[in-house]
This record gives C-alpha cells, sequence and structure tokens, in this order.
C-alpha cells in the first residue's frame, strides 16, 4: 500500500494542476482510476492507451492539442523514454501511478507512485489507490468496479455490498463478483466499451464523467447507447470463451485466434476463474505479431522464461497475471517452453 505521505503527495499534485491530462490503461482499472480521480476533482482530460505494452511516444500530440499543466500516467508499466523527454522539454511535471512489478523504472526526473515499491507483494490496482486519495462516497461503485476488474477484492466491499443488495452478493473472490452480479457486469460493460474507436470512446467518457446512478448502465437507453457496443462485443467474446474451453489439457489451456477485436486479457481471465488450477495462456493474432495473457500460479516467472529464448520479445506483469508480445513465427516455440515448464 502506499503511505499515507505519497497519497497526500498525490492530492496535492491534483490540487494544483489546473488542466490536468490523464493518460490511462484500457481497461476497467485504468478507466475506473481516471473517472475517480477526475470526478473528484473536477477537472481534467482523459485518454485510454492502447499501445502496449507501453506509453509511447505517439501520445506526444495530445500534450500539444491539449496543452496540459500537469500529465498523470494510470495503471501503465512502462513509458517511453521520448514520451518523458517530450513532457520535460514542455515543462509538464508527470505523476506516474502504477502497481505492476517491475525490475525497472524509466521515470527519472518523474513523481513515482507504486506500492509495490514500499513492499513486494503489495498489489493493490490504480483504481484502489485512486479511491485512497478521493473517498468520495457517491463514487463507491466506480472503485469496486475497477478494483474487481483487476480481480481484487477491496475492504470497502462489504459496506458497497449492503448498501446495494440488487448490485452484490456475499463472495470470496474478486472474479465472482466480476461474473457474477450487477457490479460486475457493469465493470466488463465499461470494459468492453472501451474497444470501441475513438470518438465514441471519448463520448462513453464524457458520459460518465457526469453518471449519479449506475444502474443506468445496466439498461440501454439513448443516453448510454456507447456502453452498449458491449452486446456486440459480448456475443464474439462468449463464441471465444465457449470455443478456448474444448483446448483445455490436464494443466494448462492454451488458446489462439484472430480477428478484429482483441479480446486477449478479457478471455484469460474469465478462463481463469472457470479453470482455477490450470495456467492460462490467450494469443491474439494480428499481423506479423501475438498478443499474449498469461493466467495462473508463476505466470510472471513462467512467462519472462519464456520471453528470454525469443527475440524482440516483450512482457511482464504480476506473479498470477502477465502480458506479453511476440512475433508470431515464435508462437510454436513460446507454447513449447511454456509446456514444458509446467511438467
Amino acid at each position: 500500500m502506499l503511505t499515507n505521505k505519497q497519497i497526500s503527495e498525490i492530492k496535492e499534485h491534483l490540487e494544483k494542476a489546473q488542466n490536468p491530462l490523464f493518460f490511462f490503461d484500457n481497461d476497467a482499472d485504468g478507466l475506473c482510476s481516471f473517472l475517480l480521480l477526475a470526478r473528484a476533482y473536477n477537472k481534467g482530460k482523459g485518454v485510454p492507451i492502447k499501445s502496449f505494452p507501453e506509453l509511447n511516444e505517439s501520445y506526444v500530440r495530445k500534450l500539444y492539442e491539449l496543452n496540459p499543466d500537469y500529465i498523470f500516467i494510470l495503471d501503465k508499466p512502462l513509458v517511453s523514454k521520448q514520451f518523458i523527454k517530450e513532457a520535460q522539454n514542455m515543462n509538464i511535471p508527470i505523476v506516474w501511478i502504477d502497481h505492476h512489478q517491475i525490475d525497472h523504472i524509466n521515470a527519472e526526473g518523474v513523481y513515482y507512485y507504486n506500492p509495490a515499491k514500499n513492499q513486494k507483494k503489495s498489489f493493490e490496482p490504480v483504481t484502489y489507490l485512486a479511491w485512497k486519495a478521493t473517498e468520495k462516497k457517491k463514487d463507491m461503485w466506480l472503485a469496486v468496479s475497477g478494483c474487481i476488474g483487476d480481480n481484487f477484492l477491496p475492504e470497502f466491499y462489504e459496506d458497497f455490498r449492503k448498501q446495494n443488495p440488487d448490485l452484490c452478493k456475499k463472495v470470496k473472490t474478486a472474479f465472482e463478483v466480476v461474473y457474477e452480479t450487477g457490479i460486475g457486469k457493469i465493470a466488463r460493460i465499461m470494459n468492453f466499451a472501451l474497444k470501441d474507436r475513438t470518438s465514441n470512446v471519448i463520448k462513453m467518457i464524457k458520459y460518465l464523467l457526469k453518471l449519479e446512478n449506475p444502474r443506468e448502465i445496466l439498461v440501454e437507453s439513448p443516453k448510454n447507447r456507447l456502453l452498449f457496443r458491449f452486446n456486440q462485443i459480448n456475443r464474439r467474446y462468449q463464441k471465444l470463451i465457449e470455443k478456448a474451453k474444448k483446448f483445455s489439457r490436464k494443466k494448462i489451456l492454451y488458446f489462439q485466434y484472430g480477428g478484429s477485436l482483441s479480446l486477449s486479457g478479457e478471455i484469460a481471465n474469465e478462463l481463469s476463474y472457470r479453470f482455477p488450477n490450470k495456467l492460462i495462456v490467450v494469443a491474439y493474432i494480428k499481423g506479423a505479431k501475438a498478443n499474449i495473457s498469461i493466467r495462473g500460479k508463476n505466470a510472471k516467472k513462467i512467462t519472462l522464461n519464456a520471453l528470454k529464448n525469443l527475440e524482440n520479445a516483450t512482457g511482464g506483469g504480476h506473479e498470477e497475471a502477465t502480458g506479453a508480445k511476440i512475433s508470431v513465427e515464435d508462437l510454436p516455440k513460446f507454447k513449447e517452453i511454456i509446456e514444458k515448464s509446467i511438467e
């Protein structure tokens, strides 16, 4: 967990900023952490980061377009040196809040906050850290949504459940909330809405910045129609889940697919919930590259061991949830290494 001093420092940065620009990871944790901060301080614009694995220099143009006086980077393990250099040349302070366990931080001259630096096995999602910096009761639904979306059950879930029995139930794990409750569906709807084209994502964010009753999200209407890209994506998603289940083996479930939608992280999460004792490996193929999501015991160790034998491969993450990007031609070798490592 971050210290009280570190939380206070984050608050000071937020109060000082007049026109903050938030770059956040393209998932429920990233989105909800941004929404919590922007709604609490009533300022700032948000940009979802679609580049993997880092926030790269292509986002420098946003600095010129939106002219911020502060940059906040949320839930991103890597940021390109070129992006940081450009921001520093423009005299824009960078506050980087993350929770990934990585060995090297290229954050020179940056205000960097990560609970894993205080305690190695501390992995509270960025939404949880944003909640600690805001704690606006009316926004607890966002805090719960972002935390469970990152497989973390916060201590305030029980309070939220008692206040919202129609959206929650008693559970033992975060993924039970994600796949079996109303607040879990809200988290999944927001996550899938981020897959839409950029213009629609921006409109969706504006809607969520003003939303008071989260139950609106569960009923399709003209107000929230942009969120209901969920229905279209979910049909494709459910078909992929059913197809992936057929590839379950004794210790591993390895599944690869292609197409227009990158859902490897979401598919891997649900398969991990459905098959808790297996290593889950989901590879999404697009062009010459494969984005891979790995879930399960020792996922990080297994992933890094496989990547060190491949050229131009990148990856990392948490102890039991990682991501990687490799060449498609290396997929057979990657799969072979993974299978040998769990035997």
